[in-house]
């Protein structure tokens, strides 16, 4: 099955902006080539760009912090595994602690490397990280992949916590829903929400159904709409026939 899924709020959001860049930076330090070390600086450079909203650490200590509460008043439910719950609980307190701990502005240790903000000035212009435009970058390039390696996990190691802090919520968020299904006739789908409260949509469907969808949604209604994906004709177009999926309605 194939996952989409649809924030609500800029929170969330960011969240999930968060989440696709560690795991793409995660990707690209691993590999040994420097054409993959070029995209994990370049996606250093977006994960600072997307942390720098000023609430973000707040808004993830004060999550972890309301998720942790509500975890603790489960404890001596008969239906809930002490064990299991203490081991979130021990998760989320850890994840907090290490946001904490995170002083002054997010990625200021970055924005005070003059040599890393040449390069991310010049990666903000098509083609300008050429050798002739970077010399000192075309030399790192060509350093051992292991000295490149270990630089760039001491350039994003600090960062972590907000990673930590993310995948945990995005967590908790997935788990909160429980998924139902549904089918589009002709491609379509409108469902009234009548103040049902959400902060993400997970909508799962069979990769062997060529159709994505497109999703809008207030606190009202909802509405989706299932594209046709043909290769020989690129041409947008509702699928004309039921499209069947999964929808989960996800809230912290």
């Amino acid at each position: 099955m194939i996952t989409y899924e649809y924030p609500l709020n800029e929170r969330i959001r960011t969240l999930l902006r968060l989440e696709d860049l560690f795991e793409r930076s995660r990707h690209f330090i691993a590999l040994t080539d420097p054409h993959d070390h070029h995209m994990a600086l370049l996606t250093l450079f977006e994960i600072l760009e997307v942390a720098s909203r000023a609430d973000l650490k707040s808004d993830l200590l004060q999550e972890l912090e309301r998720q942790k509460q509500v975890l603790l008043s489960f404890r001596n439910n008969p239906d809930i595994s002490e064990d299991a719950l203490a081991g979130v609980v021990k998760d989320i307190e850890q994840a907090a602690a290490a946001l904490f701990a995170m002083t002054g502005k997010i990625g200021q240790y970055l924005r005070e490397n003059d040599w890393l903000m040449a390069i991310k000035q010049r990666t903000g212009i098509p083609g300008g990280a050429c050798e002739f435009d970077l010399p000192s970058y075309h030399y790192w390039l060509h350093r051992p992949s292991e000295e490149r390696t270990g630089q760039l996990a001491a350039w994003t190691g600090p960062l972590y916590p907000l990673r930590d802090g993310t995948a945990i919520i995005l967590r908790i968020l997935r788990e909160s829903g429980k998924p139902q299904a549904h089918s589009a006739a002709q491609g379509t789908f409108q469902q009234m929400l009548g103040g049902k409260t959400a902060q993400m949509l997970r909508l799962r469907l069979d990769p062997t159904d060529p159709v994505v969808p497109e999703i809008s949604a207030n606190k009202y209604v909802l509405n989706i709409r299932f594209m046709a994906q043909n290769g020989d004709d690129p041409r947008p177009r509702t699928a004309d026939w039921d499209v069947g999926f999964e929808l989960t309605f996800c809230n912290l």
